[in-house]
C-alpha cells in the first residue's frame, strides 16, 4: 500500500502502555507543576516519540495495520493545545534532513492531529521566530527551516480559508519569501515555495503573494525555474516546483507558459495528463511527476501495449515511497485510500524506499539496495513469456509473473508517489543509461504516436477555461465529456458516465451510494438529462 500513513486514531480502549501516560497530559494541559514532569524531560519524551516513529514508518506497508506505539502516544499528546505545539517543535527540532521520509512523516503526523486554534499557531509563529533576519541563517541550520517550512506548509493546507490568510502575516510572507534566494539552502528553498503553494490555494493569499513577488525587480521564481536541469537533484527539485509554480499560481508578465517552447520533436510517448489523480503535477515535457499532496497520487503513461517485450527507464530523483511500473486500463487511482499502482490485481509495482516489489496490495521483499536520487530504475514487460523484470542501475531481479495471472492486455507504464517524491521517465527518446543486454526490447518512443494537440500540458487554470468553453456534445460522459455515456450503476440506476470513468469510481458522485455493478446500456444520454 503506497502511503505508509496508518491514518487510525487511538480508541478509548486502548492499552495503557500506548496511550500517553495521564501526568504527562496533565503538565502539558499546566495542571502539573514542580511535583510534575519537568518541561524538558517531556520534551526529550516527544523527540524520542518523533524519532521513533520515523524510524517504523517505512517499515509500515498496509494500510488497515495498526499505527506504532510512538506515533499513539504522539497523538495523545497532541490532543491537547499545549501538547501540539510540544509535538510540532519537537519535529521541527528533531527531524533530520537527510532522511527522505522525513517531510513526510511532519505532514503525516500534522494531518492526524486535531486541528490548531488560531491562537496557538500564532504563539507557534513567534516561538519560531519567523523573521527576516532568521531566514537568512538558513545555511547555518538548514533542519531547523527546512521543517518550519514543512510544517507551515502543512497547516496551510489544512487551514484553508479565514483561517489560513490570518496565518499568512506579513512576518510569515516575508520569512518564506527570504528563503526564494539562490544562496540559500537548496532542501530550504525547496519547502518555502512548497509551503507558498499551499498558502495559495486561498485565493486571498494568492493574491498577496503574486503582489510581493512582483514587488521584487527580479522574481527570484524566474531565476529558481533555471535550475530544472541542474546536475544536483534537491535543485532541480526546486527548479520544478518553480516553474511549476509560475505557470500555475504565481503568473509573471511577460513570461511564456513553459509549454510554449517545449521541445515536442520526436516525443511519441508522455506521461497521460488525462489520465492522472487530481493532485499530481506533470512537467510541461510530460515526462516528469511530482506528488506535494499528502495523498497517494498516480498516473498512467499514454501509450498502450499488448503483446511483444516492452522497455522503459525512470531516474529517481526523490529517495522516498514511490511504486513504479505496470497497470492495465482497469486500474483504480484511491489517491486518498492510499492505493496506488501494484495495489490491485491487474498492476505490479517496485518500491526502491522499502526495498518492497507489490501486487494485488501484497507486499514482497526483495534484495536490491535502498534507492537514492540518481539512481535509474529500468522495467521490463515480456508479454511473450509472462514475465516483469526490475533493474537498478542494470541489476535485474528475478522475474515476477503474479499480475500475468490476472490480466495479459493492455498495459500502460505507471507510478504512484507519496509526499514530495518525483521521477523523471524515459520512454526511449533518449537512449537508455542500462538497457537490458540479454534480453531483445522495444520503447514506446520507436511505436506510438501523439498529434501535436496530445503533447500539450496546459496550466490546470488554462485546461479548466478550455473545458468551460469547449461544447459537450450530446450523450458525453459527464466527468471527462470525451467518451459517451454508456453505463448504469447498479443499484441507484445514475447513468451519464463512461467506461473507462466508471471505472475509477467506488461510489456514485450522485447519490454517495456504493457502486455494485456497473452495466452497459446501448442508447445514449444528453448530458443535461444525466445531471437533471
Amino acid at each position: 500500500m503506497g502511503t505508509c500513513c496508518c491514518k487510525n486514531q487511538p480508541d478509548s480502549g486502548a492499552d495503557d502502555d500506548i496511550i500517553i501516560d495521564r501526568r504527562e497530559i496533565e503538565f502539558i494541559s499546566g495542571t502539573v507543576t514542580e511535583d510534575g514532569l519537568k518541561s524538558s524531560a517531556l520534551s526529550n519524551l516527544t523527540d524520542k516519540y518523533v524519532l521513533d516513529t520515523l524510524a517504523v514508518i517505512r517499515t509500515l506497508v498496509d494500510n488497515d495495520q495498526d499505527p506504532p506505539p510512538s506515533m499513539l502516544k504522539l497523538h495523545s499528546i497532541a490532543d491537547k493545545e499545549a501538547g501540539w505545539l510540544v509535538v510540532v517543535r519537537s519535529m521541527v527540532q528533531v527531524i533530520p534532513l537527510t532522511d527522505p521520509l522525513g517531510p513526510a512523516v511532519i505532514t503525516l503526523l500534522l494531518d492526524d492531529c486535531p486541528l490548531p486554534s488560531k491562537e496557538t499557531v500564532v504563539h507557534l509563529c513567534k516561538f519560531f521566530d519567523l523573521s527576516g533576519e532568521s531566514a537568512s541563517e538558513s545555511w547555518k541550520n538548514p533542519q531547523l527551516h527546512r521543517n518550519i517550512c514543512v510544517v507551515l506548509g502543512c497547516i496551510a493546507e489544512r487551514l484553508a480559508g479565514p483561517a489560513s490568510i490570518a496565518l499568512l502575516t506579513n512576518t510569515t510572507l516575508e520569512y518564506l519569501i527570504a528563503h526564494l534566494n539562490e544562496d540559500n539552502h537548496p532542501c530550504v528553498i525547496l519547502f518555502a515555495l512548497i509551503a507558498l503553494e499551499k498558502f495559495a490555494q486561498t485565493s486571498e493569499n494568492k493574491t498577496s503573494i503574486s503582489k510581493r513577488l512582483g514587488h521584487d525587480p527580479t522574481n527570484p521564481l524566474r531565476t529558481l525555474e533555471g535550475w530544472m536541469s541542474h546536475s544536483d537533484y534537491v535543485h532541480r527539485q526546486v527548479g520544478f516546483c518553480a516553474q511549476w509554480c509560475l505557470d500555475n499560481l504565481f503568473i509573471c508578465d511577460g513570461r511564456p507558459y513553459s509549454y510554449e517552447n517545449v521541445d515536442t520533436q520526436h516525443l511519441n510517448a508522455m506521461l497521460n495528463s488525462n489520465d492522472v489523480s487530481e493532485y499530481l503535477k506533470i512537467s510541461p515535457d510530460g515526462l516528469q511527476a511530482r506528488c506535494d499532496a499528502s495523498s497517494f497520487e498516480s498516473v498512467r503513461c499514454t501509450f498502450q501495449v499488448d503483446e511483444g517485450v516492452w522497455y522503459y527507464e525512470a531516474t529517481i530523483i526523490t529517495a522516498g515511497v514511490m511504486q513504479i511500473g505496470w497497470a492495465t486500463k482497469d486500474s483504480k487511482f484511491l489517491n486518498h485510500e492510499g492505493y496506488g499502482i501494484g495495489d490491485d490485481e491487474v498492476s505490479v509495482a517496485y518500491d526502491g524506499c522499502r526495498q518492497l516489489f507489490w501486487h494485488s496490495a501484497q507486499s514482497q521483499s526483495h534484495i536490491h539496495p535502498s534507492w537514492k536520487p540518481g539512481d535509474i530504475l529500468g522495467s521490463l514487460l515480456d508479454l511473450n513469456n509472462a514475465q516483469v523484470i526490475f533493474y537498478l542501475n542494470g541489476d535485474p531481479l528475478p522475474p515476477l509473473t503474479h499480475v500475468f495471472s490476472n490480466a495479459m492486455r493492455g498495459f500502460f507504464a505507471a507510478a504512484s508517489f507519496m509526499s514530495f517524491q518525483q521521477c523523471e521517465f524515459n520512454f526511449g527518446r533518449k537512449p537508455f543509461l542500462h538497457p537490458p543486454k540479454d534480453i531483445p526490447f522495444q520503447s514506446f518512443n520507436d511505436h506510438a504516436q501523439l498529434k501535436d494537440a496530445e503533447k500539450i500540458i496546459l496550466p490546470r487554470h488554462i485546461r479548466l477555461q478550455k473545458l468551460r468553453a469547449m461544447s459537450v456534445e450530446e450523450g458525453a460522459c459527464t466527468l471527462c465529456f470525451d467518451e459517451s455515456a454508456t453505463i448504469v450503476f447498479l443499484p441507484c440506476s445514475h447513468r451519464g458516465f463512461c467506461e473507462r470513468c466508471s471505472l475509477q469510481l467506488e461510489i456514485c458522485p450522485m447519490c454517495r451510494r456504493h457502486i455494485k455493478e456497473r452495466q452497459k446500456v446501448e442508447e445514449k444520454l444528453s448530458v443535461k438529462e444525466d445531471v437533471t
